[in-house]
């Protein structure tokens, strides 16, 4: 039974023509404001539990079985019209191609106001103040200039900042956020990292954030997921996930992270030591079921949601 407090509660397997089992074991589940990170290696099927959630995977020839319960709704045998109805207002998408995702034949204030009208009505000024609003929230200039200049005309951490603000426009309960920093620059991932715990903490919106970069995860995630060969092997909070790694698939992530390396020897977890054969190419860990001892990270960690 799902607790009143679960807003996501996901269970699947996808396969698709050329590739079979591309998803085989994928369970998890996201409370009302919380922040989960998805990690795992390109091709482990990341952005596929994206489109899977927003249940667009026909679109790749993608097949998905079992369930994806959405404030106790299972999305999965929902009709297009009804996903019509969800997508952009009760679930937002952010994905990592900012430039390439907005249209770049449409002024940035159209395709704003065309993400309300799709899920709203009212007066053209209600409109206008939507998306003076929404532009407000993720840092954006809400004046006609900015309104007015096409995708060309903005900088990639602009761009990054305008789909946030079309994927928040409606406050939906969820946002699905698939390598939004991936294409920028290290000063705006952290001003875009930081603008998402915001819309956390003061929307309450929960985060599905998905990333390969743990580091980025860490910085904001309350718990993290780990995606390996099409299963979760590894849940946990993100203290415990970067303290006491129980996979050995996880303990070669945190062993493999230069930005532990850099922490106090005194603060940082220990990692176990590599076998001589670490540079070839099956190379064995000396990684167990069992946990290795590990002190608390001392990476800030979000305490609220």
């Amino acid at each position: 039974m799902i607790s009143d407090d679960t807003l996501l509660e996901v269970s699947l397997r996808v396969d698709y023509p050329n590739r079979p089992h591309a998803l085989t074991d994928v369970s998890f589940s996201i409370q009302r404001g919380e922040v989960l990170g998805l990690v795992g290696e390109s091709g482990s099927g990341k952005s596929t539990i994206a489109l899977a959630l927003l249940n667009l995977l026909g679109w790749k020839g993608g097949v998905a079985t079992g369930r994806i319960l959405f404030c106790g709704r299972d999305l999965l045998s929902a009709s297009e019209q009804e996903m019509r109805s969800i997508r952009g207002r009760q679930i937002g998408l952010v994905l990592q191609s900012p430039l390439a995702s907005l249209n770049p034949a449409l002024r940035i204030g159209t395709q704003l106001g065309e993400a309300w009208r799709a899920h709203a009505k009212g007066s053209r000024c209600e409109r206008s103040a939507a998306v003076a609003g929404s532009l407000t929230r993720v840092g954006l200039p809400n004046e006609e200039e900015f309104q007015r200049r096409y995708p060309s005309q903005i900088s990639v951490g602009q761009a990054q900042r305008v789909l946030i603000a079309i994927a928040v426009m409606h406050s939906p309960p969820l946002l699905i956020a698939d390598e939004p920093t991936s294409a920028l620059d290290a000063m705006t991932q952290v001003e875009v990292l930081t603008m998402l715990a915001s819309l956390n903490r003061d929307m309450g919106t929960a985060l599905l954030y998905i990333s390969h970069d743990l580091q980025s995860v860490a910085s904001i995630c309350h718990r993290i997921a780990i995606l390996h060969e099409g299963e979760i092997v590894e849940c946990g909070s993100t203290e415990s996930i970067l303290a006491t790694p129980r996979h050995p698939y996880t303990q070669q992530l945190l062993a493999c992270a230069p930005w532990l390396q850099l922490l106090p020897r005194h603060r940082r977890p220990s990692q176990p030591p590599l076998p001589d054969n670490a540079s070839q190419p099956n190379a064995v860990f000396p990684w167990g079921s069992t946990p290795v001892p590990r002190r608390r990270s001392q990476v800030s960690i979000p305490t609220g949601r």
